[in-house]
């Protein structure tokens, strides 16, 4: 065996009585597996002064397994309370997202390295934030219960609202908009969830997955019921795939997608469990790329999967540097950059909240569909 690196890629350093380093020494084996070396150093300050103990592991790591040569790179950004719903727009290559708790539309500039922030009175708490096709500077967004629509000129730090698009109704008003997008067919996909402020949202099956068709006059059709958290959301092209994340499911569903929108032949497409047991974190959002990976963000797990839907396993984990990873979203002039919203919620320290940029990943996504809204 030949190595091929020595580089260290991890430190531990435990109390001033026992002392841990971890010394990470990977080098190739052959094409499937990779060598790990482990250097203990412990001061016992007892009958053993100090005690090293030093050998060697061989992990048999398929190659699909190792992470590519990927960089993340924290973008210009204010540190979101709650970032979400990352959309790219190909007319102003920016990225449009939403702070659903600190009540902001959000617009970062590519060529400007810049983000812009926006509130709209009356406009809280907000998401997601949807694109209007042949409407630059309109926006439609979700609030509480209702659907608006908005103007921005993107640098202002105020918006205005112009109207309620569709309103859920009384009967809904324990509710707020959580997730959403728009299909090949310019549709607004978007789901609901119980208001944090009523109690335990994990324990809730408050919420809803509608369909609004905006070019059909403003009507929309529940898809489904019994939902906690409605989140990621996404349809892979020339699949005739839906995929779909109830967060507290622990699982993705995929759906068969009608000619009209519908969605049926529901089954669990990836479940996240270990040995029938949570993983630690849950799915939140949700994104593709070209060869149909999914890249699920995980809240509470500092990375997204990137999902093989063939052989429907984990090809890589995509780590961020922030606990509660929400979103994803390709961009860039050649759309191979994702670019991921976190959350600072309870006791999180910086960057969590930020906007972070990942690049290398060999991949390309495509700008995501603008809805189609008929005056």
């Amino acid at each position: 065996m030949s190595r091929q690196s020595d580089r260290p890629i991890a430190t531990v350093a435990l109390s001033p009585s026992v002392a841990l380093w971890l010394l990470f020494l990977i080098g190739s084996v052959s094409s499937s597996t990779h060598a790990v070396n482990i250097a203990f150093q412990t001061d016992c300050r007892g009958r053993y002064q100090r005690l090293w103990c030093n050998f060697k592991i061989n992990l048999f790591i398929p190659v699909s397994k190792m992470a590519a040569e990927y960089s993340v790179e924290q973008l210009p950004s204010p540190l979101s309370q709650l970032g979400e719903g990352p959309v790219w727009d190909v007319d102003t290559q920016s990225l449009y997202y939403v702070d659903i708790n600190g009540a902001a539309i959000l617009r970062y500039d590519y060529a400007e390295n810049k983000t812009y922030s926006a509130k709209i009175d009356g406009v809280d708490p907000i998401s997601p934030i949807i694109l209007v096709q042949g409407k630059p500077g309109q926006y439609v967004l979700g609030t509480g219960n209702k659907i608006v629509l908005v103007n921005w000129d993107g640098r202002s730090e105020r918006g205005t609202l112009v109207k309620t698009l569709y309103d859920l109704g009384e009967s809904e008003k324990h509710v707020r908009f959580n997730d959403g997008k728009v299909d090949p067919q310019g549709r607004l996909y978007a789901g609901t969830m119980q208001l944090e402020t009523l109690g335990d949202i994990m324990q809730q099956k408050e919420g809803k997955l509608f369909r609004f068709d905006g070019k059909a006059g403003g009507e929309f059709h529940l898809l489904k019921a019994g939902v906690s958290i409605s989140n990621g959301l996404t349809w892979p092209e020339n699949s005739n795939k839906f995929y779909y994340i109830d967060s507290v499911a622990l699982d993705i569903k995929e759906y068969d997608v009608l000619e009209n929108g519908d969605l049926q032949n529901e089954t669990v497409f990836y479940d996240l469990r270990v040995d029938g047991k949570s993983p630690g974190y849950v799915a939140d959002g949700m994104t593709h790329d070209n060869d149909g990976n999914l890249y699920v963000a995980t809240w509470g797990g500092s990375k997204l999967l990137k999902i093989n839907p063939k052989s429907k396993k984990i090809e890589q984990e995509i780590a961020i540097p922030a606990k509660q990873v929400t979103s994803a979203a390709f961009g860039g002039p050649q759309m191979d950059e994702l670019f991921v919203t976190t959350a600072h919620t309870g006791n999180q320290d910086p960057p969590a909240g930020a906007l972070f940029r990942v690049t290398g990943l060999g991949a390309r996504g495509k700008p995501m569909d603008k809805m189609i809204l008929r005056d």
